[in-house]
């Protein structure tokens, strides 16, 4: 093993300063890191503080390798790449070979002393919220923030981790023919609360697909990238739809940095520590407003709201027209025609001219994950609606929950040639 050199006392102080600084701006970086919500230099900046946060040296991370696998790395690993291959806010990860295996695993392991230092940033980041919401932006920021409060405040079990990920994996499994993504298998027997070891899967992150389709001497404007591309987006956005819709139970961090693409534009997601399990009565009431976004219907947006403890204030003159695009802006990916980035914040934006008063903690979790789905496909250069790819899912959960009449044929037909409608608009 290849040990990273020691560094001097004054060094090590100022590494943990920027790592502190580092981890603040990506608690930041949770909420506006998308392309669709801020500058692009900015988001450039804030995706890459999502996954490639400092490493901490090898040194300090071996001890509680072995304190909590019981064994010392030479006894555990046939090989163990003391370099990560990645460095996020709370984990690094590593490459190895468990001894007797033919296969590579990925060793996750918890910065030391990581979790006070979040739970700092996530309070002083409540104090902003509290701030900006008397001021500038009328919504409810401090719920927001304590939702993170209790995400985040997951991610630091990291059995609670591997739970979520043979769960969603065996969902996925369970509800397709061929499942829409990968899920990392976890290797039971290596998981603590700050050790996760998990099966290696080869891929390149998605914000590299351009540079590796050009590789591969692809045309990347051509129609062979552009059914990669496709073939991508929907494998992730029907995951997504039926883990929301159909089980409640889902990943909610699909940021950049957790998505690999395989051979055969297969999509894995990795990184299962922000998982959300909403309840039933706020799942139903998500399938009613996809429902009415997909048909237009500003006054079933309405009623949604309601049912969903979404509390909003208007002074605006078409109030009911603004309330569906702000439904549209905070649930749905699909761009309005001419427009190549939302700017919610602009003073001619539907947030500006209705105050959110109160929203739903649990509902932030749905809200960050379609912001982030609207943003990978910005930079796939597809706009599609995920409420009509949704709608035939959000029917079958209002059918089951005795909300709606069985479409049967009609919906099933319509989820079918949902992206070959789409695509073909492109």
């Amino acid at each position: 093993m290849r040990r990273s050199r020691r560094k001097c006392g004054r060094c090590n102080t100022n590494l943990q300063l920027r790592r502190y600084m580092l981890r603040a701006l990506t608690l930041i970086a949770q909420i506006i890191g998308k392309p669709d919500l801020a500058p692009a230099a900015w988001v450039r900046r804030l995706v890459t503080l999502c996954d490639r946060a400092p490493a901490t040296p090898f040194d300090a991370i071996q001890p509680v390798l072995e304190k909590e696998l019981g064994q010392s790395i030479g006894e555990i690993f046939e090989r163990f790449d003391v370099d990560p291959i990645g460095s996020a806010s709370i984990a690094q990860v590593h490459r190895a070979r468990l001894r007797g295996d033919k296969n590579d695993v990925v060793v996750k392991v918890q910065h030391p002393g990581v979790q006070d230092l979040m739970m700092t940033d996530i309070r002083n980041l409540q104090a902003f919220a509290l701030y900006i919401q008397k001021t500038d932006v009328k919504f409810d920021l401090y719920s927001v923030t304590k939702e993170m409060e209790k995400q985040i405040g997951y991610e630091f079990d990291f059995t609670r981790e591997a739970d979520a990920m043979e769960r969603i994996k065996r969902f996925l499994y369970e509800n397709n023919k061929k499942r829409p993504v990968l899920v990392p298998r976890v290797i039971r027997d290596m998981v603590t609360r700050r050790v996760l070891v998990m099966e290696y899967i080869d891929g390149i992150p998605i914000l590299n697909l351009g540079d590796e389709i050009a590789k591969r001497g692809i045309n990347p404007g051509g129609k062979l990238a552009a059914a990669a591309k496709q073939k991508i987006l929907e494998s992730l956005t029907l995951a997504y739809g039926q883990m929301i819709l159909k089980s409640g139970f889902f990943h909610a961090d699909p940021h950049p940095g957790n998505i690999l693409i395989c051979k055969g534009s297969e999509v894995a997601l990795l990184d299962y520590g922000q998982v959300k399990d909403l309840p039933d009565k706020l799942r139903i009431g998500y399938a009613n407003l996809i429902l009415a976004i997909a048909d237009n219907d500003p006054i079933k947006a309405s009623e949604s709201y309601r049912e969903l403890g979404i509390e909003t204030l208007s002074n605006c003159k078409d109030e009911q027209n603004e309330l569906f695009k702000l439904a549209q802006t905070m649930f749905d990916t699909k761009l309005p025609p001419g427009v190549v980035m939302l700017q919610p914040f602009a003073e001619d934006s539907s947030i500006k001219k209705v105050a959110v008063q109160a929203f739903p903690e649990e509902l932030f979790s749905i809200l960050r994950t379609v912001h982030l789905l609207r943003g990978l496909s910005v930079g796939l250069g597809i706009n599609y609606s995920c409420a009509d790819q949704w709608r035939p899912i959000a029917e079958e959960a209002l059918v089951r929950a005795g909300r709606l009449k069985d479409k049967g044929v009609k919906s099933r037909a319509r989820q079918s040639g949902f992206f070959r409608r789409i695509f073909s608009q492109q």
